[in-house]
Protein backbone atom coordinates (compact mmCIF):
# COMPACT_ATOMS: atom_id res chain seq x y z
CA UNK A 1 0.00 0.00 0.00
CA UNK A 2 0.99 3.41 -0.99
CA UNK A 3 0.58 5.89 1.66
CA UNK A 4 1.22 9.59 1.75
CA UNK A 5 1.70 11.74 4.68
CA UNK A 6 0.99 15.35 5.84
CA UNK A 7 3.51 16.77 8.88
CA UNK A 8 3.10 19.47 11.67
CA UNK A 9 -0.25 20.74 9.76
CA UNK A 10 -1.11 23.37 12.47
CA UNK A 11 -4.62 24.98 13.01
CA UNK A 12 -6.08 27.62 15.62
CA UNK A 13 -8.92 26.75 17.00
CA UNK A 14 -11.17 26.20 20.29
CA UNK A 15 -10.40 22.69 21.77
CA UNK A 16 -10.35 21.57 25.59
CA UNK A 17 -12.71 20.98 28.39
CA UNK A 18 -12.01 23.55 30.50
CA UNK A 19 -13.62 26.95 30.56
CA UNK A 20 -10.54 29.22 28.99
CA UNK A 21 -9.87 26.76 26.63
CA UNK A 22 -13.54 27.09 25.57
CA UNK A 23 -12.47 30.90 25.00
CA UNK A 24 -9.40 30.69 24.03
CA UNK A 25 -7.36 29.77 20.66
CA UNK A 26 -4.84 27.13 21.16
CA UNK A 27 -2.28 25.77 18.23
CA UNK A 28 -2.76 22.17 17.49
CA UNK A 29 -0.17 20.07 15.19
CA UNK A 30 -1.85 17.12 12.89
CA UNK A 31 0.25 14.51 11.43
CA UNK A 32 -1.29 12.43 9.04
CA UNK A 33 -0.66 9.18 7.09
CA UNK A 34 -3.19 7.91 4.50
CA UNK A 35 -3.47 5.15 3.19
CA UNK A 36 -3.83 4.89 -0.62
CA UNK A 37 -6.47 3.20 -2.47
CA UNK A 38 -4.78 0.79 -5.37
CA UNK A 39 -1.75 2.02 -5.52
CA UNK A 40 -2.41 3.32 -9.58
CA UNK A 41 -1.14 6.70 -9.48
CA UNK A 42 2.99 5.30 -8.88
CA UNK A 43 1.91 3.75 -12.70
CA UNK A 44 -0.36 6.31 -14.56
CA UNK A 45 0.98 9.48 -12.69
CA UNK A 46 -2.56 10.73 -12.74
CA UNK A 47 -3.88 13.10 -10.09
CA UNK A 48 -7.20 11.53 -10.39
CA UNK A 49 -6.08 8.45 -9.18
CA UNK A 50 -4.73 9.27 -6.02
CA UNK A 51 -5.83 11.60 -2.97
CA UNK A 52 -5.14 15.42 -3.47
CA UNK A 53 -3.16 16.39 -0.96
CA UNK A 54 -4.77 19.93 -0.74
CA UNK A 55 -8.26 18.58 -0.71
CA UNK A 56 -7.23 16.83 2.73
CA UNK A 57 -5.85 20.09 4.11
CA UNK A 58 -8.45 22.01 2.92
CA UNK A 59 -11.20 19.66 4.11
CA UNK A 60 -9.58 19.91 7.53
CA UNK A 61 -9.71 23.24 8.30
CA UNK A 62 -13.13 23.12 7.63
CA UNK A 63 -13.69 20.70 9.86
CA UNK A 64 -12.23 22.65 12.38
CA UNK A 65 -14.04 25.55 11.42
CA UNK A 66 -17.98 23.54 11.97
CA UNK A 67 -17.33 21.79 14.81
CA UNK A 68 -15.76 22.00 18.11
CA UNK A 69 -14.00 19.47 19.97
CA UNK A 70 -13.48 18.97 23.87
CA UNK A 71 -11.10 16.17 23.42
CA UNK A 72 -8.19 15.23 20.92
CA UNK A 73 -9.10 12.04 20.40
CA UNK A 74 -12.46 12.83 19.15
CA UNK A 75 -11.26 15.15 16.71
CA UNK A 76 -8.82 12.53 15.69
CA UNK A 77 -11.29 10.48 15.00
CA UNK A 78 -13.54 12.87 13.21
CA UNK A 79 -10.48 13.28 10.58
CA UNK A 80 -10.19 9.64 10.28
CA UNK A 81 -13.93 9.25 9.82
CA UNK A 82 -13.62 12.08 6.85
CA UNK A 83 -10.65 10.41 5.19
CA UNK A 84 -12.09 6.98 4.95
CA UNK A 85 -15.89 8.32 4.00
CA UNK A 86 -14.85 11.18 1.92
CA UNK A 87 -11.60 10.05 0.11
CA UNK A 88 -11.83 6.38 0.63
CA UNK A 89 -9.02 6.29 2.22
CA UNK A 90 -8.56 2.41 3.39
CA UNK A 91 -6.15 3.11 6.31
CA UNK A 92 -5.24 6.18 8.50
CA UNK A 93 -3.17 7.20 11.05
CA UNK A 94 -3.74 10.70 12.55
CA UNK A 95 -1.40 12.38 15.56
CA UNK A 96 -3.18 15.56 16.98
CA UNK A 97 -1.21 16.99 19.40
CA UNK A 98 -1.79 20.86 21.76
CA UNK A 99 1.13 22.56 21.57
CA UNK A 100 3.29 23.86 24.99
CA UNK A 101 -0.25 22.60 26.92
CA UNK A 102 1.51 22.49 29.90
CA UNK A 103 4.55 23.75 31.95
CA UNK A 104 7.58 21.84 30.69
CA UNK A 105 5.94 19.89 27.87
CA UNK A 106 6.82 20.49 24.36
CA UNK A 107 3.02 19.01 23.12
CA UNK A 108 1.08 16.28 23.81
CA UNK A 109 -1.82 14.59 22.04
CA UNK A 110 -3.36 11.39 20.68
CA UNK A 111 -2.46 8.97 18.02
CA UNK A 112 -6.32 7.45 16.08
CA UNK A 113 -5.32 4.42 13.94
CA UNK A 114 -8.61 3.27 11.83
CA UNK A 115 -8.73 0.69 9.02
CA UNK A 116 -6.62 -1.91 7.29
CA UNK A 117 -2.80 -1.41 8.69
CA UNK A 118 -0.76 -1.75 5.57
CA UNK A 119 1.29 -4.80 5.52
Amino acid sequence: MDIIFISELKIETLIGIYEWEQKVLQTIQLDLEVGLPGGHAAKSDNIADTIDYSRIVGRIEQLFKEQHFSLLEKAGAAIADVLAREFKAPWVKISVAKLAPLRNVKKLGVTIERGKRPA
